[in-house]
């Protein structure tokens, strides 16, 4: 299992359990669009979606709990049909996903 995979599958967890633990901070207010924030370990967690793109922040002061490889890097790729941008800093992890949906 390479790094991107690796990371996928994190990410996928990280966010159903999210998902699953709403007592946290679950602030939606319609379908359409939401948004939380919560603390996951010493990182905060800030997601958002709206019409289709979602966005999710991690920021964990001074590195401490971050699992992302080190360093600062960027990543764009396509997955099911939506695209994704990936930014890296020492404390920082965005992730950017932007979906097309034709509602014809």
């Amino acid at each position: 299992m390479d790094l991107k995979e690796r990371l996928g599958l994190w990410l996928l967890c990280a966010a159903l359990g999210g998902a699953m633990s709403p007592a946290q901070a679950d602030h939606r207010h319609a379908e359409e669009e939401w948004q939380e924030e919560f603390w996951d370990g010493p990182c905060r967690v800030k997601r958002e979606f709206d019409d289709g793109d979602f966005k999710e922040e991690i920021k964990c002061p001074h590195g401490h709990g971050a699992f992302w490889r080190p360093g600062k890097w960027k990543d764009e790729y396509w997955e099911r049909g939506c695209r994704v941008k990936v930014e890296a800093k020492h404390d920082e992890f965005k992730k950017e996903v932007e979906c097309d949906y034709d509602d014809d």
